[in-house]
């Protein structure tokens, strides 16, 4: 599940030391990231504010990605899709309900990821949107949304939380492989969820083999790179990845950030976020 890009127009190896610090998958079609908050945002015992958040995935992770948060008193942001786990089941299955309870419990923040994990292809000339699902009844599948539908696909993963956890989501989404278009920017915007990017230092690099690149080198390069502002981005966790990022790199990077004099929030605090408390 190859994901996520950052701001307009291509993937900056600024800040990763080379565009070959990412898959081909990250280098196309960057979204577009938020613009870094002023330095007014941050309290003031802090130096600077980064803003953690994780996106679905195997699940492998989800537990020790709470454990670690819990840990180090961080709330984060979490973008759902209804993705296969490591359990056999999917993450926003019944069997889920009291994982994702408690994150709501702790205060974290949370955005639609689309139901299916569904991938933008291409805007069409007749005004749909070319997609392709990854999960569900069409998975695999080219499949043309109408702007309505994709707004539709969005919302299934807030009707679902509320089911799950009587609580809503935060008015931000969130493009599988970060592929966006201007037809999904404002076919999300239309109905309420604006898009949240990442920083090019805010890319954990979990989804790359951990031969080529290991843990060692990704922490690394984060506490290098990370400025205040940034959004961090993970998963919890990848299937092709052998050795996991978040063991080895979640709670190193954290309290690195922290020794640096770094605070945590949420998407909710961000200035790019905040004036849209609303929900949809």
């Amino acid at each position: 599940m190859m994901k996520h890009l950052i701001p307009a127009g291509r993937v900056s190896a600024m800040l990763l030391c080379a565009s070959a610090m990412l898959s081909p998958a990250h280098a196309a079609t960057p979204a577009p990231a938020a613009p870094a908050p002023a330095a007014s945002s941050a309290p003031a015992a802090c130096k600077g504010t980064i803003y953690m958040t994780f996106d679905t995935g195997s699940q492998s992770q989800a537990q020790l990605i709470a454990d670690v948060l819990n840990k180090r008193h961080i709330k984060a942001t979490f973008f759902l899709a209804n993705e296969k786990t490591t359990r056999g089941d999917y993450s926003l299955d019944a069997s889920w309900a009291p994982y994702w309870k408690a994150r709501v419990a702790e205060g974290h923040a949370f955005g639609t990821h689309t139901f299916d994990h569904v991938y933008w292809k291409k805007d069409l000339a007749n005004g749909l949107i070319q997609v392709k699902p990854q999960f569900g009844k069409d998975g695999g599948k080219l499949a043309s949304f109408s702007d309505k539908q994709f707004c539709e696909e969005l919302r299934r993963v807030d009707t679902r939380f509320q089911e799950l956890t009587g609580h809503k989501l935060d008015p931000f989404w969130r493009a599988p492989g970060g592929y966006t278009s201007p037809r999904t920017l404002a076919a999300g915007s239309a109905c309420g969820y604006q898009h949240a990017g990442w920083a090019p230092a805010g890319y954990s690099g979990d989804e790359l083999p951990s031969d080529k690149y290991p843990n060692a080198m990704l922490l690394k390069k984060a506490l290098a790179n990370l400025r205040s502002g940034d959004i961090f981005i993970s998963h919890m966790g990848i299937w092709s990845r052998k050795d996991a990022w978040a063991p080895a790199n979640l709670d190193a990077l954290i309290s690195g950030l922290q020794d640096k004099g770094f605070c945590f929030a949420t998407l909710r605090e961000h200035p790019a976020y905040a004036q849209k408390k609303g929900q949809p």
